[in-house]
């Protein structure tokens, strides 16, 4: 019946405009134009679950994926064109052994510019003992760190890796706790070799005490002086006029970068840090190239005091955009310590977590931060983790010395408008000095 009056009243399916068309001039039956309703339908039906079964055909066998912040899926394919290996031979004739890592406390992070962590040290153990240089390559997950060392952007993984990555080969440092090792390309078995016959795990223990002296205090050798060479001429230290001098290139009150240089050095113009900082105010000795001083002037106290008036002008221009100089001056000490791209990470999560890039007292609680994992891998972070509270507490330290120095020592002209000071850092200008404790009369 459907085909007669098909046939009968002409009507013709027009795809895909879903289209009927009638020609006879008889009216269409009830009946007729229900069945075509039903025909219509049916090819809707038909075509969503054509549809469908192409969509689950698509997603079967598909996993739920997880991604990194960066957007890579974790424990993604890793798979990648392997690269021909620098062999052993090739990495001593190029004089340089690049190392694979991830930011971390263990792992590297720059200190004063100088590279730590305990992976960091023992991979710059084994470059020595192959006789060449170590450059580092920071990666954000384990899975770069495959991808690069398959490709050849990197000699050997410093990183204790879990052992499920394919095409590699285990070697070197193992951590037994954890079933992962350092790795280096798979077909690099000269390498691989030469980590394993070198590698003991007493060496972990003998560079973490390496690691926490070069950490403390004692690492720096200098002479203690004391504070204020004499309280009753008003009289800092015998270096007052150079201070006095290079101070207004810095744009500081002089008494304030006495009381850095104290921090740096407690006044011995023969100081030197196992980093390489000399001098007065701890110039290190690229700072020094960059600045335009000899390095056999490095130790001239009024040298050493004036590149650190300049280096100090190039950093309060880098925080050019912090709008008080009072708080400007506390960016600046950080940077000086900490280094410049870190407290800008300090600020990125500032203004991440809606608080005041611009306020100091705000920023430090990120610096602090910035030795949590949360933190140092967040994806607005781009120079990794930091010893925050050194920072922190080396800026308070020379705060409230230049606190006590103000106290005492009067000066015609502040380096700042007193305005600037009103509230800030607990009211310096009433704050009036007083005989340390025994314990930490000369603490560093």
């Amino acid at each position: 019946m459907m085909l007669f009056a098909l046939q009968k009243y002409g009507f013709k399916w027009i795809f895909p405009n879903y289209v009927v068309i009638l020609w006879p001039q008889e009216e269409t039956p009830l009946f007729v134009e229900n069945i075509i309703m039903l025909m219509h339908r049916l090819y809707i039906a038909c075509l969503m679950g054509l549809l469908t079964l192409g969509l689950l055909a698509s997603c079967k066998g598909k996993k739920e994926k997880m991604l990194t912040p960066w957007g890579e899926e974790v424990g993604g394919d890793d798979s990648v064109s392997t690269q021909k290996a620098f062999t052993l031979s090739d990495i001593q004739n190029n004089g340089e052994l690049i190392m694979l890592t991830m930011s971390g406390p263990e792992t590297y992070y720059d200190y004063h510019g100088r590279g730590m962590g305990l992976q960091y040290l023992l991979a710059e153990k084994f470059a020595q003992s192959l006789g060449v240089s170590l450059r580092v390559e920071v990666c954000r997950d384990t899975l770069e760190m495959v991808r690069k060392l398959k490709s050849g952007d990197g000699d050997l993984v410093a990183f204790p890796l879990p052992q499920t990555y394919k095409g590699i080969r285990y070697c070197g440092v193992k951590i037994d706790s954890l079933h992962a090792q350092w790795a280096v390309q798979e077909n690099n078995v000269e390498l691989a070799d030469s980590l394993n016959h070198w590698y003991r795990p007493s060496m972990i223990v003998s560079l973490k005490k390496e690691e926490n002296f070069l950490l403390s205090a004692r690492s720096v050798t200098r002479h203690v002086y004391s504070p204020m060479l004499n309280r009753a001429r008003g009289q800092i230290s015998q270096w007052d006029s150079y201070f006095q001098q290079y101070a207004p290139m810095a744009g500081w009150d002089w008494r304030l970068m006495a009381a850095q240089c104290y921090q740096e050095s407690t006044f011995d113009p023969r100081a030197h840090s196992w980093a390489g900082a000399c001098g007065l105010m701890q110039i290190m000795p690229r700072t020094a190239d960059h600045l335009g001083i000899a390095r056999e002037d490095i130790y001239d106290p009024e040298l050493n005091i004036a590149a650190a008036a300049k280096y100090i002008r190039q950093l309060s221009g880098h925080f050019a955009d912090v709008p008080n100089p009072a708080e400007r001056s506390c960016y600046v000490l950080a940077g000086y310590n900490g280094g410049s791209f870190h407290i800008r990470d300090a600020m990125a999560l500032a203004r991440k977590y809606g608080r005041n890039p611009y306020s100091w007292n705000e920023v430090q609680e990120f610096v602090l931060r910035l030795s949590t994992p949360a933190y140092y891998n967040d994806p607005v972070v781009k120079h990794g983790y930091m010893r925050g509270q050194e920072t922190v507490n080396y800026v308070n330290r020379i705060l409230d010395r230049w606190a006590q120095y103000r106290g005492v020592v009067r000066s015609k002209d502040n380096g700042f408008p007193s305005d600037h000071f009103k509230g800030f850092g607990g009211g310096f200008d009433n704050m009036s000095p007083s005989r340390a404790k025994h314990h930490n009369r000369f603490k560093i």
